[in-house]
């Protein structure tokens, strides 16, 4: 135990548990972007993706996993906090020339980008995990559709699977213009964020030398703006009228078609 004290109180510790928890931090919003991506494969596509995601594992499995990048996200910003702290006992007057105003800068930004992003994680949260959709009421949607795998309805004991209708829901939050606004610029934020975190993470194991210095930046960049599309290409789809609900859908209507004649 006091190994383990003594490991996050020194400043290399604590730079090593930043670095773990936000590689973890990264592949999620990299799996996170390519599941939500599916929508563009069409409603039953994405649902079906949704369906498989909370049915693949127990519910006590699935919250476990959630409640561990919880976790992960409130360890690295205690890191980040305390450290900054640290820095700041250690340097009251700050750096002097260039290279100074340098790292204040993007310190500045990571830290501001860093509280905008947990106030858009709560309310990401709110929003699809709660399924509290702001700016209309989402009773009014089809909150459940049949399942489809390979075009046919998946029938279990003579009943049609039913799915919650993620893509609804997705369409019917990003149709609110300041809903898709603040997606944007959150992403936006992720993007800086991951940017310059990446090349820290890197950094603090060692790999972000001389040699590759160059190389890991520019992977790091790449990766952020990616991460940026990947994830503001669904609201700006959205808006502009390339992503609908799934009643306007004519693969639901052969759906619900092949449903009711199950029932005669």
């Amino acid at each position: 135990m006091c190994s383990l004290c003594s490991f996050l109180k020194s400043t290399i510790g604590r730079k090593i548990l930043m670095a773990l928890t936000g590689l973890v931090l990264v592949l999620f919003v990299l799996g996170h972007m390519l599941g939500n991506l599916q929508i563009f494969l069409g409603p039953d596509v994405i649902n079906a993706y949704a369906y498989k995601l909370h049915h693949a594992m127990p519910v006590a499995m699935l919250w476990g996993i959630r409640l561990f990048l919880l976790a992960c996200i409130g360890i690295h910003i205690w890191a980040a906090i305390s450290l900054t702290l640290d820095n700041r006992k250690a340097r009251p007057q700050g750096y002097a020339g260039s290279k100074s105003v340098q790292a204040t800068y993007a310190a500045k930004t990571m830290r501001m980008s860093g509280i905008i992003l947990l106030a858009f994680i709560v309310f990401h949260i709110a929003h699809y995990t709660v399924r509290n959709v702001p700016g209309m009421e989402y009773g009014e949607q089809i909150a459940e559709v049949p399942l489809v795998k390979n075009g046919e309805p998946v029938i279990q004991n003579g009943q049609p699977v039913m799915t919650f209708n993620v893509n609804d829901m997705m369409v019917a939050g990003f149709q609110v213009w300041w809903v898709s606004a603040f997606y944007i610029i959150a992403t936006g934020l992720l993007c800086m964020h991951l940017t310059h975190g990446v090349s820290s993470m890197f950094q603090t194991v060692g790999l972000r030398n001389q040699l590759w210095r160059q190389r890991l930046d520019r992977f790091a960049l790449v990766y952020g703006l990616v991460v940026f599309i990947g994830f503001a290409v669904i609201p700006v789809a959205t808006l502009t009228g390339k992503l609908t609900k799934t009643a306007d859908a004519p693969a639901v209507e052969a759906v619900e078609a092949a449903v009711k004649q199950l029932h005669q």
